[in-house]
């Protein structure tokens, strides 16, 4: 049964930009940003929504799409005063480069699998004018982020490793190399071998199919959950944290635990 669509809600999608265009005339706030000043602001409707695919929560999801949607709509605003681009210029570009990109779909490619969809676009990206596999990855990415995606581009030029084993003697190697650095002292190399660690736990990561990103904010998330339980048992209790012993913290840590706040 072939997938159905609703229609697209063009008369919709006209009044919101309206909507938007006209706060950027009226408001005050609206009328003195810029590209840059709505970066941090971007960033952080990115994040939300990242925040709702986390929970599976669709409702809000709708919501963060939606404010991610207004930054999309009012940097391209802001372009088309400038006289810089056009929202129009915005879909002709996505729209070709989609359709380039997808010459199994559009065109007379045949591919096989997911894998080798992603081969055949990076050989596309490189036709493009790119001159490194790594070429496109954001550096303001967060750093287990861009670790991983540089491993994945490399891996699908065949720079890899051949058994997740090897991986785990890397991460072994360059705990040594740390511990090394640590009992010599040197700030520097410190920081450059915690680095070499955390890259080679990124690739093991990859091997054995976890995304590090993912793995390390859910664990912040569970330490923000029983931190924060801590804190009420000993409000509850009448105490202050910063008056607790530690044995007393982690008791209620380990109560925290059992309760399986996860």
């Amino acid at each position: 049964m072939a997938r159905t669509y609703p229609t697209i809600p063009a008369s919709e999608f006209r009044r919101f930009v309206s909507v938007v265009r006209r706060l950027r005339k009226e408001c005050p706030w609206d009328r003195k940003q810029t590209h840059r000043s709505l970066r941090d602001g971007l960033i952080e409707e990115t994040y939300e929504v990242v925040h709702a695919l986390d929970d599976n929560d669709i409702q809000e999801l709708k919501k963060e799409l939606g404010d991610l949607l207004l930054h999309i709509i009012l940097q391209t605003t802001i372009a088309e005063q400038a006289h810089e681009f056009t929202l129009a210029d915005v879909f002709r570009h996505i729209e070709r480069k989609l359709i380039h990109r997808h010459p199994h779909v559009f065109g007379k490619t045949t591919v096989k699998t997911a894998q080798d969809v992603k081969r055949n676009w990076e050989r596309l990206k490189l036709q493009e004018g790119r001159t490194s596999l790594l070429d496109g990855i954001p550096r303001s990415l967060p750093a287990l982020q861009r670790a991983i995606r540089m491993q994945q581009r490399a891996a699908r030029a065949g720079f890899d490793w051949e058994k997740r084993d090897q991986v785990w003697e890397k991460v072994r190697e360059e705990l040594e190399e740390l511990r090394s650095a640590m009992e010599q002292g040197r700030k520097r190399q410190r920081e450059e071998e915690f680095g070499d660690l955390l890259f080679a736990l990124v690739n093991y990561a990859r091997f054995i199919g976890v995304h590090p990103e993912d793995a390390l904010r859910r664990t912040v998330e569970k330490f923000d959950r029983r931190f924060r339980y801590i804190e009420r048992e000993l409000r509850r209790s009448g105490k202050d944290i910063h008056a607790s012993t530690l044995p007393e913290m982690d008791r209620l840590w380990n109560k925290a635990k059992k309760r399986r706040l996860r």
